[in-house]
């Protein structure tokens, strides 16, 4: 992801990347929550009087978070840096602690994460897949490959049936649908987009994937 991203609202919250910084405002209490790659931390802010609350370390490379829909956990994807990450910080955000460092492995390089119905869905750009993390059971339980290259960033439907990924090295989007489908569907259909597509949404009727391109 590039240092200057764009802004991008949701129930989980709103998130902004900035010079190296990842910002998400948690809703509906005021959360504010920062992630600096080079120091490997998340900072707490308090919105209101702008100050600084608490910061915690993560994996290393830290590139982005989510926020619970109470503001009460934060889930980050430890991308790397020279070495590639394999990990995804669950951080109570009350406490100010890291609950666990969930590892991976053998997938590398975690990036972009959507936290539907509990479960957290993310990207894998090394290994060209997304998955899916169950923080109830601190399981991977679910893993679809884009064969793609760079899938970045990942959205998806509310009842967990339809995913998109932004896939940069490729330029295009993965749609990938759950079973059951449609006799003759495809699980994996790619689109061709613009050149190196990253921030990837819904419309709010769901009816239109919105994909942010970097060098159109």
């Amino acid at each position: 992801m590039k240092k200057e991203q764009m802004l991008m609202l949701g129930f989980v919250g709103i998130m902004l990347v900035f010079r190296g910084y990842t910002i998400v405002i948690g809703q509906p209490k005021p959360v504010l929550v920062v992630l600096n790659k080079d120091d490997a931390t998340l900072a707490s802010v308090d919105p209101v009087g702008m100050r600084l609350t608490a910061k915690v370390t993560t994996g290393n490379g830290p590139h982005e978070v989510v926020l619970s829909i109470d503001g009460k956990t934060a889930y980050v994807a430890n991308y790397g840096a020279q070495t590639p990450g394999n990990s995804i910080s669950v951080i109570d955000i009350p406490t100010a602690k890291e609950l666990r460092r969930f590892d991976i492995s053998p997938l590398v390089r975690p990036h972009g994460l959507h936290l539907i119905g509990g479960k957290l869905y993310f990207t894998v750009e090394a290994n060209r897949l997304i998955a899916r993390y169950d923080p109830a059971s601190n399981k991977i339980d679910w893993i679809m490959g884009t064969g793609q290259n760079g899938s970045h960033m990942v959205v998806g439907t509310a009842d967990q049936r339809k995913f998109y990924t932004a896939n940069i090295g490729s330029d295009s989007v993965s749609a990938i649908e759950l079973p059951p489908l449609a006799p003759g569907r495809r699980p994996v259909t790619h689109i061709p987009v613009g050149k190196q597509p990253e921030a990837i949404d819904l419309s709010p009727d769901g009816k239109e994937v919105w994909v942010g391109l970097n060098a159109d």
